[in-house]
């Protein structure tokens, strides 16, 4: 990979990061910590309207907040599944990438409070994610949803979800999600660093470390999940799911960093079946 510089301001970030001390990951303490740096309301970026409401899926409630860009007779939906490493994250740490969604793409967005590990055992976050999407589809009418567009978008672990969602969709038959966006996915979670050259390349010194990655994801396959199963619902086809996902679901945009020590699992699928 060519080197290339990092941006002045980007390089600010990295040098307040604190370095990796080696202690075990508190859940609760690192869920605090995000939920203080989360801005008040008034220093967000102002929509047309922001609601909370509650999704009632086939895998029960999910709290969901719904952005809405502009006032206008239809938008088209696009259902967003925030970062975290499935087990940090939330409606209000996510809260302004829903909204430069919404402002940015004129969609109506639906941000998903999934639940998250390690409370919650795999498939809980998944089967939330896509209950919602389910549920976005039939309240269509209610969402003023154009019937046209009905995308789904997540970041890193989010983007996981985003693979696994459009798996699952394929084999449910449902056909309604026109796009999914996975901003610098999380798909492959066996961390191997001879696998790839980026987990050697891009150890350290750009945010979360390689040496970090598997106790980060640690909470995610303890649950159940499987980084050997290269699906995340499991499949009932004699087809390869690998090929469906590539052939079958829906067009993909994959946004990925140049010095991202995920970068190369970006183009893997996701792992996931239940051991």
């Amino acid at each position: 990979m060519n080197a290339m510089a990092i941006h002045p301001e980007i390089a600010k970030v990295l040098a307040t990061l604190p370095a990796p001390d080696g202690s075990p990951l508190d859940p609760r303490a690192m869920r605090a910590g995000e939920a203080a740096q989360v801005p008040p309301l008034a220093e967000r970026l102002p929509l047309y309207s922001v609601d909370d409401a509650t999704a009632v899926t086939s895998s029960g409630e999910v709290p969901v907040r719904i952005y809405t860009p502009m006032e206008a007779d239809s938008y088209g939906l696009l259902v967003y599944f925030h970062g975290g490493a499935f087990f940090l994250g939330s409606l209000d740490t996510h809260d302004y990438v829903a909204r430069a969604l919404a402002k940015e793409t004129g969609h109506k967005v639906i941000s998903v409070g999934y639940r998250l590990a390690p409370e919650a055992v795999f498939p809980a976050g998944l089967d939330d994610c896509y209950g919602v999407v389910r549920w976005a589809a039939g309240k269509g009418g209610n969402l003023k949803w154009d019937g046209k567009n009905l995308a789904i978008a997540g970041d890193s672990s989010g983007g996981n979800f985003v693979a696994a969602v459009a798996v699952k969709a394929l084999d449910d038959g449902f056909k309604q999600i026109t796009h999914q966006v996975l901003f610098y996915p999380s798909l492959d979670l066996d961390f191997d660093v001879e696998r790839y050259p980026s987990l050697r390349e891009n150890a350290e010194g750009y945010g979360l470390e390689t040496a970090g990655l598997k106790p980060f994801n640690s909470f995610y396959l303890e649950n159940g999940a499987d980084p050997a199963d290269p699906v995340s619902p499991p499949s009932s086809g004699k087809i390869s799911p690998g090929c469906r996902q590539r052939w079958s679901s829906p067009p993909s945009m994959i946004p990925s960093g140049t010095r991202a020590n995920s970068m190369a699992g970006a183009w893997r699928r996701p792992a996931s079946r239940q051991k």
